[in-house]
């Protein structure tokens, strides 16, 4: 399959280095406006420089799919030519700045019968897929991604920046509307907020607290889930998690109720050993065990046999549906006491 990269910054050049490798595909062009970076990628992988879609499209009519690796901002742009030509994409998330346009996208896919992928990576690591495995049904979940300022993607908040990963998530999961949104955050070096959390209401009932942080000292991104015969966690950096079932503990949980209810003193029983902690089952499929060559082989499985994608166009303007929601509530949240602005100004 012929396929092409636009954009080939960190993430464009990841993409262009995965598609040089994989038998699937033949990476014949990357595409991107810095024309010594352009050919630096070109001659790295063998394919040939184009300086903007328009070439692309003119020298290479057989291209099947592209991967869109450009500014959020310019995803709409970068993307419409493609999808008015039925061109499957695979557009970097966020898909798009705001709901808007990531429906405007969307549409376009459906008109024209072309695949859309939203590059939610994380869908992909072995240790999620792992947990959507258990179709367990949540009642509170919480998510916690954090790492230390890299000064990339400073054009957007940590909401659209980190966040938006674990929304995909938890709509994933949920698979509800959401209902209610609260959230709070704080600019430290700009404009945009650096820390944020969000807690979701769905329509169920389903509760979400979710925390990001570019401002950290370490990297943490970890997710918990409470249902009501379950518990679940999983860290998707060591790519690890575990499970407590209530189904393993029928006899004990009788038992301490039975304890409660008569009044006896269990505070000499080890807690520890009552519960039984259970790795979850992960699987690393041979070649595919980091989650961007799985996200890519995904995709261009989808644009071969036709069918609807692991994160489609819909589930990624979902996810900037809320995430606008979230940055619409921290910017109304009222501060008394004090004035974040003012670490802002350096004050």
């Amino acid at each position: 399959m012929a396929v092409a990269v636009i954009g080939v910054g960190r993430m464009g050049h990841h993409h262009a280095r995965i598609y040089s490798t994989l038998p699937q595909a033949k990476l014949v062009a990357v595409v991107d406006a810095q024309d010594a970076r352009c050919r630096e990628v070109a001659a790295k992988f063998h394919c040939q420089p184009c300086r903007d879609v328009n070439q692309l499209l003119a020298e290479h009519p057989d291209v099947q799919a592209v991967s869109v690796a450009v500014p959020t901002v310019h995803h709409v742009a970068a993307a419409t030519p493609l999808r008015q030509r039925g061109i499957a994409c695979l557009i970097e998330k966020p898909l798009a700045p705001n709901h808007d346009l990531a429906r405007q996208l969307v549409e376009l896919a459906r008109r024209h019968g072309a695949t859309l992928q939203v590059g939610h990576t994380e869908r992909f690591n072995p240790a999620f897929r792992a947990l959507a495995a258990g179709n367990l049904t949540p009642r509170y979940l919480e998510t916690s991604r954090v790492s230390p300022m890299t000064f990339r993607s400073l054009d957007v908040g940590v909401v659209m920046d980190m966040m938006i990963h674990d929304l995909d998530l938890v709509l994933s999961l949920v698979r509800l509307p959401v209902a209610k949104v609260d959230a709070v955050g704080v600019a430290v070096l700009g404009k945009h907020e650096d820390v944020a959390n969000a807690r979701l209401t769905f329509e169920n009932g389903c509760v979400a607290n979710l925390s990001a942080s570019r401002m950290a000292m370490q990297v943490q991104r970890m997710m918990r889930l409470y249902c009501e015969d379950a518990y679940a966690m999983v860290d998707f950096q060591t790519k690890s998690g575990r499970i407590i079932r209530g189904a393993d503990h029928r006899v004990e949980l009788k038992d301490i109720r039975r304890a409660v209810a008569a009044g006896e003193d269990l505070t000499q029983r080890d807690y520890k050993q009552m519960v039984k902690v259970q790795p979850l089952t992960i699987e690393l499929p041979a070649g595919h065990d980091d989650a961007l060559t799985a996200e890519i082989s995904g995709f261009l499985q989808s644009v071969r046999d036709g069918v609807k994608p692991v994160v489609s166009g819909e589930a990624g303007a979902a996810a900037v549906d809320v995430a606008e929601r979230i940055v619409a509530s921290l910017q109304s949240h009222t501060w008394t006491g004090w004035d974040p602005a003012t670490l802002v100004a350096g004050e």
